[in-house]
């Protein structure tokens, strides 16, 4: 923050502050009496008149307090622009500290299946409760509640995986995360609005959905050029690279036409993030198995 946003925030804090202590003071330096009185304003309506009475001694005192307790907080923690606060508090060093609590806390139920075999602690109730907390807190957000996933963000319940499903290859999945990234056009940057058609025709074929068969004949040899380098001959994906299996019906982007051609036209880019510095490894170790749990 610019040193003239810092003075302005603080004079505008300061300024309420001490206008707030300023109209108590002279609004009680107003009054004629510090005792109830029978004395009224003037007011009248149906009937009810508003007394002219001072205000109570102890509300008064309250919100002087208020005050002076307001001076306080803001003389120990940041509130005043660029002044960090006499203790040096940040929101920071208190998120650090309590994740530090809750590792202490946390780490020894954690490392009690840190060498249990994955297929095997996928068996196990109690660290399964922990690895949905896990997935909840940290994929969720992408994959959903019920790890079925969404558009761009695979769904880990059934058996098609990208990356491969054993245990160990989810272990690194999590722990390293995963690129993502589909060139457009695939290797044929040149390629012609005419050969994006087939090219979707002939994938649309492998689930019969064709809508030209002769479009997906000529699709045949512009996919051998341009995709399966990656997808393969056989369009049965490899899993080395990521490339997904296009002969099944899983689709990560949706399988209708105008998706697979968005999907050849722009290509597509993904990211997994990278757990490893996030979650310790007894942490990804039972979230691994909680994954593989979905699909087995």
């Amino acid at each position: 923050m610019s040193t003239f946003w810092s003075i302005w925030i603080s004079a505008i804090v300061l300024g309420t502050i001490f206008g707030c202590w300023w109209l108590l003071v002279a609004t009680r330096k107003g009054q004629t009496t510090d005792t109830e009185t029978d004395r009224t304003t003037g007011h009248s309506f149906d009937g009810i008149e508003e007394y002219d009475n001072p205000m109570p001694k102890w509300w008064y005192y309250l919100f002087i307090a208020t005050c002076v307790f307001s001076l306080g907080y803001l003389a120990l923690y940041p509130g005043l622009g660029n002044f960090k606060g006499l203790l040096g508090w940040t929101q920071y060093n208190q998120w650090e500290q309590e994740v530090q609590v809750a590792e202490a806390k946390y780490s020894e139920i954690y490392a009690q299946y840190g060498d249990t075999p994955i297929v095997e602690l996928a068996q196990d109730d109690d660290a399964m409760k922990m690895g949905q907390r896990l997935f909840a807190n940290n994929c969720a957000v992408c994959h959903g509640s019920a790890g079925r996933g969404s558009i761009g963000f695979p769904n880990l319940t059934d058996d098609d995986w990208l990356y491969g499903g054993e245990p160990d290859t989810i272990l690194h999945t999590i722990t390293q995360g995963r690129q993502g990234a589909m060139p457009a056009k695939g290797m044929m940057p040149n390629m012609t609005a005419e050969q994006v058609d087939q090219v979707v025709n002939y994938v649309l074929s492998f689930s019969d959905r064709a809508q030209s068969e002769e479009a997906a004949e000529a699709g045949k040899q512009i996919f051998g050029q341009a995709c399966a380098a990656c997808h393969g001959q056989d369009a049965k994906g490899n899993q080395a690279m990521g490339a997904p299996n296009l002969t099944d019906n899983t689709w990560l982007y949706g399988s209708t036409y105008d998706r697979i051609k968005e999907t050849v036209m722009y290509g597509r880019q993904n990211q997994m993030p990278a757990q490893g510095g996030r979650l310790s490894e007894d942490q990804i170790h039972i979230l691994a198995a909680y994954v593989y749990s979905l699909s087995n």
